[in-house]
């Protein structure tokens, strides 16, 4: 989603085994030279021509993975790193892989690495992979989309045909996921659709234009109770910007000043009482965790900033009109205090038509999240739903929950399960349940290495106007 997943590291790993160069497709990649695509980076979606595409090369595989994985890298036409694994044994099933964040920046070959790194999980256990780092940095669905397809199909042309694609959405990739199987998912490619499955993880799934409301609101309630984020011997601005274009703030002097305002760096005893009042009430009424606060005040500054400067024209699309906000020791006072931002219309349907889902899917598609997730919350599965509901496809999805408190990576065994239940639905049309996947990691174990299920089957997430209140226009 939503912060920046690069770097973390996930639970449930294996020992570290010592990687090698991948010799084995070296004469067939050999002859082949880069030119650009035909279909180039915001064009509308369609069967993406490789034809010109560059091979990928043989690359060190990271030391999660055992010596019987073969890694490719590569830069594709429109700029996108990306990183390829295939086992020896591989069971014909390769699992495309769209991460979250997003990344800002210039893309980078690291972003992939770090990725197939924390998805270990995948070729460790028969499947190929392959994760583009996106061409672009920042706020762009439909582009983040257009490139995971383009990789897809330079797999195909360079390593071999699957049995089986199945499209793996984490976080904000959760959002590039739905949109992709929309985009794709009917796209006909030898008689089939691109993708066969679709299995999203710890999503982004509300869209846009409703999953970043709370940060609109972070940001309004914090600078009410510190008034440092900008100070007031710095230009002033509208907090929907995130930041003006020549600012030069950087994070750790954002972290600086939160710390100064709340204590976040230092234990509860060696906070202030002032401090501590006012760490307790944002974390009341905005409804996150103490630990989480600087990753999403980062993300309301410096995405907000991307989004508006890059995405929306310089127009606001976030606003927080008929807000109530409660928690505090007296609401009154800071719902007086707070700045109210009305959205602009057009930037609300640019911020809408690159990252709302519209629930119209075709595959079938499994959802899978921490009911205690701390940065994408839960309740965004609902609106979800919702979505889905609305289009008249519900048939096509089926949600599952775990009683995680992570984000980035739950457990090798709840995702193993959740993709087993994926693939015989795909396969042999047994439409899986909560309680069935549940019950599927269990008869699963035990798992090497050792990995427990946290699935919790009777789970239903609240709506998410009970975590972000909805607003008026």
């Amino acid at each position: 989603m939503m912060q920046q997943d690069l770097g973390i590291e996930p639970r449930g790993r294996g020992r570290i085994r010592a990687g090698k160069l991948a010799l084995a497709l070296c004469g067939a990649l050999a002859g082949l030279t880069a030119n650009a695509a035909t279909t180039k980076p915001g064009d509308a979606p369609g069967l993406v021509d490789v034809s010109g595409e560059a091979a990928p090369k043989p690359a060190p595989c990271p030391s999660d993975l055992p010596d019987t994985v073969t890694c490719l890298s590569g830069q594709d036409s429109a700029g996108a790193y990306y990183m390829i694994a295939k086992p020896r044994d591989w069971n014909g099933v390769l699992v495309m892989h769209a991460h979250g964040g997003p990344t800002l920046g210039d893309p980078k070959l690291a972003r992939a690495q770090a990725d197939l790194k924390r998805w270990a999980v995948w070729p460790r256990n028969g499947y190929a992979v392959a994760m583009s780092s996106y061409h672009q940095g920042g706020v762009e669905v439909h582009a983040a989309a257009q490139d995971t397809e383009r990789l897809r199909r330079i797999f195909l042309r360079d390593v071999g045909k699957p049995r089986l694609t199945i499209l793996h959405g984490q976080s904000w990739g959760g959002n590039v996921g739905a949109i992709a199987a929309e985009l794709y998912g009917t796209e006909r490619d030898g008689g089939k659709p691109a993708y066969d499955g679709v299995l999203l993880t710890s999503g982004v799934l509300a869209g846009g234009t409703r999953a970043y409301d709370f940060r609109i609101d972070l940001r309004v309630v914090y600078q009410a109770l510190c008034h440092n984020h900008p100070l007031p011997s710095e230009p002033q601005y509208p907090l929907w910007m995130g930041l003006p274009p020549d600012s030069t703030l950087t994070k750790e002097e954002l972290a600086k000043r939160v710390d100064q305002c709340l204590g976040v760096d230092h234990p509860r005893a060696e906070r202030t009482a002032a401090q501590q009042q006012r760490l307790d009430t944002l974390t009341r009424v905005i409804g996150i965790q103490e630990d989480k606060v600087v990753s999403h005040l980062n993300w309301a500054t410096w995405h907000f900033q991307d989004i508006v400067q890059h995405r929306t024209d310089g127009k606001n699309p976030f606003g927080n009109i008929g807000v109530r906000y409660t928690g505090s020791p007296d609401d009154a006072k800071l719902n007086a205090e707070v700045a109210r931002y009305r959205p602009d219309p057009q930037a609300v349907a640019k911020l809408r038509a690159d990252t709302d889902p519209t629930g119209k899917i075709t595959l079938p598609e499994l959802t899978m999240h921490a009911a205690n997730d701390p940065t994408a919350f839960v309740e965004m599965e609902h609106t979800y739903h919702d979505i889905v509901a609305k289009a008249g496809r519900s048939e096509h999805l089926v949600q599952v929950f775990t009683s995680d408190h992570e984000h980035s990576y739950l457990t090798d065994a709840d995702y193993l399960a959740a993709m087993g239940a994926l693939l015989d639905w795909v396969e042999h049309g047994h439409k899986p349940n909560p309680q069935s996947v549940a019950q599927r990691c269990q008869a699963g174990a035990p798992y090497d290495p050792p990995s427990e299920c946290t699935f919790l089957p009777d789970y239903h997430p609240a709506a998410l106007e009970t975590r972000s209140p909805a607003r008026g226009g």
